[in-house]
């Protein structure tokens, strides 16, 4: 009787520790999880990450395209069978880039117009402009065969790239008869409703580097950075800083002098020489980037302003710097004007 109920305990007993999840059973014997367990960690392990947004890289310009550019408009840009020669060019280039160029005809000349639309309708406009006409006897390189091609360099690099903000092209024309294209494009009212900035290159293919080669105009608001021209400027009015504030100095790029005008040029006027001038004063944020033409170069409205003065390394990096800036300001999405900084 007595084996009979130590067999019963001891099986009630092994009961007990079969049921038991103790911690010494579950180390020797563990348990499998359930399908559900399974399931949900196998599933947090391997649930995607949230990706990390992929900073968007700036194109980075061809020195060759833009000598090349440079060297096809190589003549006299003065008559109106020249000028009509350049548009031909600079039309035929757009196209072939993807653009839909036209012709703006005004009392004395022909601007040239392209925009390519932003993703943002509210986000507004940046122009980037150009003159391609030229003083008799010149055949302009620098002047503005330059700020040409890095015109059409930007519609090359940017003119398939989606922005929030529209990208306009403008070549004008009559520049210098009295900046009579620009003046012509601004009388447009309506387009300028659009526009959140304007950037004007004229002159931006020449550096000198001998102590003394660089002048300065009189009265300049800001200190100048050497006796060398070996720096790009840019000139702004100081109602549109953060346009300014675009231009940045950058390694391995000619350095930037930002020059922040008041009172529209008044004090200033060799400021006022260019086709930024009619944009400030219709109220329109605007810089010139510039060399800083006959303060620097000796071949200013010469005909020794030919393809061989042009300094390739610096033109290659004003163009850059040009670039730069253009691409940061088609990102943005709000005002220039009602913005602090970029």
């Amino acid at each position: 009787m007595k084996k009979r109920i130590w067999l019963g305990l001891l099986a009630l007993l092994v009961v007990a520790i079969i049921g038991s999840k103790s911690d010494a059973f579950n180390i020797f014997f563990p348990q499998r999880p359930s399908p559900a367990i399974v399931e949900r960690v196998t599933t947090e392990n391997t649930a995607p990450k949230p990706e990390s947004p992929v900073p968007k890289i700036t194109p980075q310009v061809s020195a060759e395209n833009l000598l090349a550019h440079i060297q096809k408009l190589n003549f006299q840009r003065y008559t109106t069978a020249e000028r009509s020669r350049t548009r031909t060019y600079i039309t035929t280039e757009l196209r072939k880039f993807g653009w839909k160029p036209r012709l703006e005809k005004f009392a004395d000349g022909v601007n040239i117009f392209a925009e390519r639309l932003g993703t943002d309708k509210k986000a507004g406009a940046i122009l980037v402009g150009a003159h391609y006409d030229t003083v008799a006897r010149s055949p302009g390189a620098d002047d503005n065969a330059s700020g040409v091609a890095v015109a059409l360099e930007i519609a090359r690099l940017l003119g398939s790239q989606p922005t929030p903000r529209t990208l306009q092209l403008a070549f004008f024309d009559k520049e210098e008869a009295g900046l009579l294209g620009s003046q012509a494009f601004v009388s447009k009212k309506k387009r300028l409703e659009n526009l959140r900035g304007v950037i004007v290159m004229d002159m931006v293919g020449y550096a000198c580097y001998t102590a003394g080669c660089q002048q300065y105009p009189q009265g300049l608001p800001v200190t100048p950075p050497s006796e060398k021209g070996d720096f790009l400027a840019v000139v702004g009015d100081t109602e549109h800083l953060p346009l300014l504030g675009a231009f940045q100095n950058s390694a391995n790029l000619p350095s930037v002098l930002t020059v922040p005008i008041p009172l529209k040029g008044l004090l200033t006027p060799d400021t006022l020489r260019s086709d930024h001038a009619p944009f400030w004063y219709q109220g329109i944020g605007a810089v010139l980037v510039t060399d800083t033409a006959n303060l620097r170069t000796p071949h200013y409205h010469q005909s020794s302003d030919q393809p061989s003065t042009i300094e390739r390394s610096f033109f290659a990096g004003a163009a850059q710097i040009v670039v730069n800036a253009t691409t940061a300001l088609l990102e943005k999405s709000d005002s220039l004007a009602t913005q602090p900084s970029l």
